[in-house]
């Protein structure tokens, strides 16, 4: 093990110090201030087995030195007469040999000091680490304004601070804040997953999956008029699931009525195989779920459902762009288990920052195939355009756009992070 004694003017010139002397996996035993600065004492090659070994070897030998104690003061033995002798003998058989209880050792790693100060130390040694980052992106930062101007782009637009910082580093030092952000948006349409989707030419049969009031039964309707118009009423059906919410098939009803196409229920495996037996001539089923919160223990039932189904079934899953980010991101987690291959992104017109879905989406991969912006059947559905999301998200950003204000760094990402 190697320890050394390091002075320096402030703590974090000394914990760089301890790092390039003795690495990153150099250990703090002792910090304090004294005249001009601070000193720490710092090892290397920690080697916890032989430490122990060697507390183990201390102990033998203490117990060696007591019992070498203990011999010496005991009384010197006294003859006794052959009848004392035989009387003694004879009580020591039917005396019980009372022995000593064997001492309970405590392994030195577990010792409750110790384990706290080595939790303190990597508590601190977590706070310098994210305290240097932050500081030395900071210096950089300064250098290049146009890296802070567009940090705080987008933020105002809703984007994560993970996606943020990723995004803003990419840039050079030549980079003003337009040309800047011209290599931003492209990144992150870059990053942003497209499916390759063909769902209005091939059909096959579809579920919307997704949370209660994201627009599944609207988005349904959309679809279903979109493809009728291509290919008439007799190539597409609909089925509902969703035998919870009070009125619910008679909402696909009469979306069903207006463009002339069956509805059906079902609410077990058997009876949506069924259904799905008697549309086999159609072209392209579309399935409406029963919408339910992200903790609804009913979720399971849906999920057996589909995998009890003998019918392959083609999932999307539909967020609501106007959902915040952690609600979003438990949404992708917890109806992963529809497997869906897509998404949907509804109502990207009731929300100002769009950012926070296209963070989500980048941070799960999930592709993204088709946009609605309205209510209107079947005008306000599109297909997914990378370029025309992210204008979207800056546009409704620079509505709101101030450059005078005060954009603090340090603040939004301890913020973020708690």
């Amino acid at each position: 093990m190697k320890i050394k004694r390091f002075f320096a003017p402030d703590m974090r010139q000394a914990i760089k110090m301890v790092r390039e002397e003795l690495g990153s996996d150099a250990v703090i035993l002792s910090n304090k201030n004294v005249e001009g600065g601070v000193e720490i004492v710092a090892a290397r090659d920690y080697d916890e087995q032989q430490i122990q070994a060697g507390l183990q070897q201390q102990e033998k030998k203490k117990i060696i030195r007591e019992e070498a104690k203990t011999e010496t003061f005991t009384k010197p033995v006294q003859r006794r007469s052959p009848v004392q002798s035989s009387v003694t003998a004879s009580a020591k058989k039917t005396l019980p040999i009372q022995r000593e209880a064997p001492r309970q050792r405590v392994e030195w790693s577990q010792e409750p000091a110790l384990v706290e100060m080595k939790d303190e130390l990597k508590q601190i040694r977590r706070v310098i680490d994210v305290h240097l980052s932050e500081s030395d992106w900071m210096n950089g930062a300064r250098a290049n304004p146009a890296r802070i101007e567009l940090l705080k782009r987008l933020r105002n637009a809703g984007f994560s601070t993970e996606v943020s910082l990723e995004s803003v580093n990419c840039l050079s030092e030549q980079d003003d804040t337009e040309s800047g952000l011209r290599r931003v948006q492209q990144r992150l349409a870059n990053q942003l997953p497209i499916a390759d989707d063909h769902l209005l030419e091939h059909g096959g049969v579809v579920a919307l999956v997704g949370p209660t009031g994201v627009g599944k039964t609207t988005t349904i309707a959309k679809l279903a008029a979109r493809y009728r118009l291509k290919y008439g009423s007799k190539q597409i059906a609909l089925v509902t699931t969703d035998n919870y919410r009070i009125g619910a098939f008679e909402q696909l009803s009469t979306y069903g009525r207006i463009l002339d196409v069956p509805v059906r229920a079902a609410s077990t495996a058997e009876e949506l195989d069924n259904v799905l037996n008697s549309f086999i001539d159609r072209k392209l089923v579309l399935i409406d779920t029963a919408g339910m919160g992200q903790r609804d223990n009913r979720l399971s039932q849906q999920f057996a459902l589909f995998k009890e189904c003998q019918t392959t079934i083609k999932s999307y899953l539909v967020l609501s762009a106007a959902t915040q980010a952690r609600g979003l991101d438990e949404a992708i987690r917890i109806f992963d288990g529809f497997d869906p291959q897509s998404c949907i992104l509804t109502k990207t017109d009731e929300t100002f920052s769009l950012g926070a879905a296209v963070s989500s989406l980048i941070k799960s991969q999930l592709p993204l195939a088709w946009i609605t912006d309205g209510q209107q059947v079947p005008e306000d559905l599109h297909m997914a355009r990378p370029n025309r999301l992210l204008n979207e998200c800056f546009s409704a950003e620079d509505s709101d756009y101030n450059s005078a204000e005060t954009f603090n760094y340090e603040a939004w990402v301890a913020q973020a992070n708690v």
